[in-house]
């Protein structure tokens, strides 16, 4: 699914949030202070330590955590319920946000944000989801990634006659957001190419039938897609048929060329590493394909496994490139650090499939989201689909909060920045669907 909507999130007053903002705070890579209008807020020092947060025995969250403790929790959060919605209710209506710019400061010198207005999914008031905040605004530089973004798509043909979409989708502010340790517009560019090539290869081939999609077409179309970033190497009277199928497609032309810009910027682990995450995001793109050829809705379980393979992941793999780092293939592939992100990712991809809900109950399709699936299997209300699915979103980040921290305390420093990159992109990417009108927006 694409991956765009609206949402708020209430504070994040937390152990990892100061580590987060402890790492970020000075990044290597400011090769231009003047694009960033909002810095994160230094943490508290702890008395008799130098002045440093201490790199052991640091406190971990309280409390049930982990997979399978959600249940736990249940109670405690329909408690916080009301108190939610008195909040919704009390801030002002019709889309007003919280600016992570102006978000107050918690006891630890934490920016945090205190929770926004109930965004309707069709009826349904998505309740706050725990989540962090933003750590930077930097309007002027995501105008200038967004731009050189939107460019290149009219260069390539991609989304030709609906440029005006991917202007307003504004994923330059995306990019800005999301990767806050870096204010190169170039770097940010690279990304920004990469992420919306793979949003294009869902509108084109999976989703959007006004754009040529047909699940019967899915499979074929995605195999030679993901050739435009790992060569095929045919004999060679072969090779002008393969050139002339990457050009004359402009999903293809967005993948090769995003990736290619990417490669200015990574060394062959991470590439490789990019490779299988864009691998399995097409293997859930299928899934999706098959669900909709047959005609059926899958289990909860199923498709929870689903969102961890059709999911931000291959936007997320690039925390270490976009911030000139490299995280070694091993500690990447440990499978403790494999746990941690993935379901950092599927929490995020969750945050879409709630606050899609109204955008895609006027695409005259059937879509497919956790609360659709949760009311079917269980035959509840869309209320308490809505509540269970943000119940399992808070599940996932509270996991992923307390495993990071944990790792973070005996990784190396390139997989405490990595993580931490992981909380701060977790962080941008609810900003920036706070703002973005693609699904808000009933032409976009």
């Amino acid at each position: 699914m694409s991956l765009l909507s609206r949402m708020t999130a209430p504070a994040a007053r937390h152990d990892v949030a100061r580590l987060v903002a402890t790492l970020l705070a000075s990044p290597p890579h400011q090769s231009d202070r003047s694009y960033h209008s909002v810095r994160p807020v230094a943490p508290k020092r702890l008395p008799g330590t130098g002045g440093a947060l201490p790199e052991r025995h640091a406190p971990l969250p309280t409390g049930p955590t982990g997979l399978g403790t959600s249940a736990a929790r249940i109670a405690a959060g329909r408690k916080d319920v009301a108190a939610r919605k008195d909040i919704a209710e009390r801030k002002a209506v019709g889309g007003a946000t919280v600016d992570a710019g102006s978000a107050p400061v918690d006891a630890g010198g934490v920016a945090v944000d205190t929770g926004g207005v109930a965004v309707d999914t069709g009826g349904v008031a998505v309740p706050d989801l725990y989540c962090p905040p933003a750590l930077r605004d930097a309007p002027a530089l995501a105008d200038e990634v967004n731009a050189r973004l939107v460019a290149w798509a009219e260069e390539i043909g991609l989304y030709a006659g609906r440029l005006d979409r991917v202007q307003a989708a504004d994923f330059g502010r995306l990019m800005m957001l999301a990767h806050p340790d870096t204010d190169d517009p170039d770097r940010l560019l690279a990304a920004g190419k990469c992420a919306l090539a793979e949003w294009a290869t869902d509108d084109y081939y999976c989703d959007d039938e006004t754009m040529g999609s047909a699940p019967a077409l899915l499979g074929a179309q995605l195999g030679i897609a993901y050739t435009a970033i790992d060569p095929t190497h045919p004999p060679l009277g072969y090779v002008p048929a393969v050139e002339k199928a990457m050009r004359e497609d402009p999903v293809r032309t967005a993948l090769r060329t995003g990736f290619a810009h990417l490669g200015r910027y990574a060394d062959p682990s991470q590439l490789a590493r990019l490779h299988h995450e864009v691998a399995v995001l097409f293997v859930g793109y299928c899934q999706e394909g098959s669900w909709r050829t047959q005609g059926r809705m899958p289990a909860a379980w199923e498709y929870l496994a689903h969102r961890q393979i059709n999911s931000f992941l291959p936007c997320i793999a690039m925390t270490d490139v976009v911030g000139g780092y490299a995280l070694p293939a091993a500690e990447y592939s440990d499978p403790r650090v494999r746990r941690a992100v993935t379901m950092a990712s599927t929490a995020a991809t969750l945050v879409n499939d709630l606050y899609s809900m109204a955008k895609e109950r006027h695409s005259g399709s059937v879509e497919f989201n956790l609360p659709t699936v949760i009311a079917e299997e269980e035959r509840c209300s869309p209320r308490e689909a809505v509540e269970r699915s943000a119940a399992i979103h808070d599940e996932l980040v509270r996991t992923f909060e307390t495993e990071a921290a944990a790792l973070a305390l005996t990784g190396s420093p390139q997989l405490r920045r990595f993580l931490a990159g992981v909380w701060a992109w977790l962080g941008g990417n609810r900003a920036w669907h706070s703002g973005s009108p693609r699904y808000t927006s009933p032409t976009s």
